[in-house]
């Protein structure tokens, strides 16, 4: 397979490096403006908080004795050097390179936080009534727009293979 060009993948750098920048901002303006622990209502259903995650997804590990902060940032720092080789590698496939880079710029963000607080801040609290039996109070887990480009970009990258795994049964 041949190279791509710098500017290819310098496109999907680009988004990742946006992602980087938007959650690293929006995580500063909530470290200046809520003290840990606080809440701020939107909406009934949305609240600005400040919450420290020093585990993985949903607190996963988050009690442990500190060690996971350099097991997490290790995972998201190989994670990523694979990532920029995988869009070297696939540079036509576009929607797999898309969703690559929104799941970079994502674990870049949250190793960011790792190395700078030895946890991952998170802001985003949404809760509803109907998530009570699942969540506590409702409340699903605090979240960041890392975590959110984590999401999008997986959710594009099963659409790729489905939309791939159809293109192949039709040849």
């Amino acid at each position: 397979m041949d190279n791509p060009s710098p500017r290819s993948l310098a496109s999907w750098l680009g988004i990742a490096l946006a992602i980087v920048l938007l959650d690293q901002i929006t995580k500063w303006v909530i470290i200046g403006s809520f003290q840990l622990g606080d809440s701020q209502p939107v909406t009934s259903f949305f609240n600005l908080v400040r919450v420290h995650n020093s585990g993985a997804a949903f607190s996963f590990l988050s009690t442990a004795s500190g060690w996971q902060r350099w097991f997490f940032t290790g995972i998201g720092v190989a994670a990523s050097v694979f990532m920029v080789w995988l869009m070297r590698s696939h540079p036509q496939e576009t929607l797999f390179c898309f969703a690559l880079s929104l799941v970079l710029g994502g674990a870049v963000g949250n190793v960011i936080d790792r190395m700078l607080w030895g946890h991952v801040v998170d802001f985003l609290d949404f809760h509803w009534a109907w998530l009570s039996p699942v969540f506590y109070q409702g409340h699903f887990p605090a979240f960041n727009v890392a975590d959110s480009a984590i999401s999008v970009g997986v959710v594009c990258m099963i659409a790729d293979e489905l939309i791939r795994a159809r293109r192949s049964k039709k040849a």
